[in-house]
């Protein structure tokens, strides 16, 4: 790109105050607006605990999950290697808009961003865009660092689950946008499928006004869903598509047991009607005449909530269906299977397709040239990383992936503590319980998610799901040593607070 397009920005305020920009920065960003190059329109869409493989796209098998989302891939470009940085919501979504990872934004649970981090927000704000969000509202904080223009969250909008509902607030910000004269941003956030699931107990509990019950790990209270799920009761829009546990496909690193089905089935129908959000969003973009000067993208924030999945650094934990579309710029039908792209990636590749300047301390770089069809160096690997629960519980995790081998650091794991997340509740988990008293598989995974090891190393060639861990076996000793070194190097890199725990426990293994 040419360098007029990466030149920075001055000196931020800093010390905990206010982000304030420099006054002739300001002053470029809002003449920059106003040319012809800066009128790109933004419309980022994301599905709430969607996995990677649940679109038909993506290899779902089980059937017409995702019309509208395989209709969106099949105009633009998809990539196989796309990950979130930290795999629960708060925290990937405001990695997400500062490009940077939870230890350098502050954002390590469901905390604020620090205020001398600069938002993707705050930047197109001072470049005269007027800014939209649906849903999600509570999960970018603090609030005067998303200046949003227009808000609705999750009870505007049928528990954050009704398409019309979506449809019509898309609608109605496009329409605004075109008044004002203005380049628009709007983050279209599903609640869908974040539990509770469509038909589940959990869900009728709550219409009722009743609190689901959330078992933590060892049944000893509830661990708290993902702030921004409502306690007051609430109308859920059924789903169009009920699926039945018999139509289902288990992933597999979960056991196939009928509750595990009949839960799963209840994940599908959540997640059909999180499609049908997103074909409303795009309907309402197209009868605006906007598609073709609007640069769109879809992702899920996270995996599955499940375990083994979400609020882990699994390969399923991170891993996420992120497509592409860009009338004139990005070819239709795409599939990118070599560059890993993150979600501290994202504001830089916005920014630089918009023509605005990147601030300093990014941790995410440009993928705009992989959009293009060029290459970059350094895509081959994605580091993530987890810290809190949404109950504020450390369960400190690093992991680095590459397209065959994923390594992971479990810095909590001391063999007596005891790992307790949101997506252990429901029917999987307890039926995981139910099933190990008789089944020595099932148990040794119940005691794995329990528990952990301090290393994980998996080899997704043989083991896509990550069932055997290989961090002992000799084969793979120097794959293993080569992963440790780099993982310590970026963790000293970005000044992570865990790399001391980290050195600790490398101190008596080879690098």
């Amino acid at each position: 790109m040419p360098t007029t397009n990466r030149r920075r920005f001055l000196t931020w305020a800093a010390g905990g105050a206010a982000l304030a920009l420099p006054r002739c920065l300001s002053a470029r960003a809002s003449e920059a607006a106003n040319g012809a190059s800066r009128r790109l329109n933004v419309l980022l869409i994301t599905a709430d605990d969607m996995n990677y493989d649940t679109p038909g796209v993506t290899g779902c098998k089980t059937p017409g999950v995702t019309p509208h989302i395989d209709r969106l891939a099949g105009q633009g470009l998809r990539f196989t290697h796309a990950h979130v940085t930290v795999a629960v919501c708060q925290p990937s979504r405001e990695c997400l808009m500062t490009a940077r990872y939870p230890h350098r934004n502050g954002a390590t649970g469901f905390y604020p961003v620090h205020k001398d981090v600069p938002t993707l927000q705050e930047l197109l704000k001072a470049a005269g865009y007027h800014l939209g969000i649906l849903g999600k509202v509570g999960h970018l904080q603090p609030a005067e660092k998303f200046p949003w223009d227009f808000q609705r969250d999750q009870g505007d909008l049928g528990m954050g689950r009704d398409p019309a509902i979506y449809y019509r607030y898309t609608k109605e910000f496009l329409q605004q946008a075109k008044d004002a004269g203005k380049p628009l941003f709007l983050m279209a956030n599903s609640h869908d499928p974040h539990r509770p699931f469509a038909g589940s107990d959990a869900e009728k509990g709550k219409e009722a006004g009743g609190r689901a019950g959330k078992k933590g790990a060892a049944g000893k209270g509830p661990e708290p869903a993902d702030r921004g799920e409502p306690s007051a009761p609430g109308r859920y829009p059924p789903p169009n598509r009920v699926y039945k546990p018999e139509e289902v496909v288990v992933p597999g690193f979960l056991a196939d047991l009928p509750d595990v089905r009949k839960e799963m089935a209840q994940y599908y129908s959540s997640a059909h009607r999180c499609d049908q959000t997103v074909g409303e969003v795009l309907r309402a973009l197209k009868e605006s005449g906007l598609d073709d000067s609007t640069l769109v993208m879809f992702l899920s924030d996270n995996g599955i909530s499940m375990p083994f999945a979400k609020s882990n650094c699994y390969l399923t934990s991170t891993r996420t269906p992120w497509i592409v579309r860009w009338p004139g710029k990005v070819k239709a039908g795409v599939v990118d299977e070599e560059n890993f792209i993150s979600g501290i990636d994202y504001v830089p590749t916005v920014l630089d397709a918009a023509g605005l300047p990147l601030p300093p301390g990014m941790d995410g770089r440009s993928f705009l040239p992989l959009l293009a069809g060029g290459r970059q160096d350094g895509r081959d690997r994605v580091f993530t990383c987890y810290n809190d629960t949404s109950g504020r519980k450390a369960f400190p995790m690093r992991c680095l992936q590459t397209c065959r081998f994923g390594y992971i650091f479990n810095g909590w794991s001391d063999g007596k503590t005891t790992y307790q997340a949101e997506p252990m509740s429901g029917l999987t988990f307890k039926a995981m319980r139910e099933a190990a008293a008789s089944q020595k598989p099932v148990a040794d995974r119940v005691e794995m998610l329990l528990h952990r090891v301090p290393e994980e190393f998996y080899d997704f060639q043989v083991d896509p799901d990550a069932l055997r861990n290989l961090a002992s076996d000799p084969r793979y000793g120097d794959n293993v040593q080569r992963m440790r070194a780099d993982l310590l190097a970026w963790m000293e890199r970005t000044a992570d607070p865990l790399v001391g725990a980290y050195r600790k426990h490398l101190s008596d293994k080879p690098l």
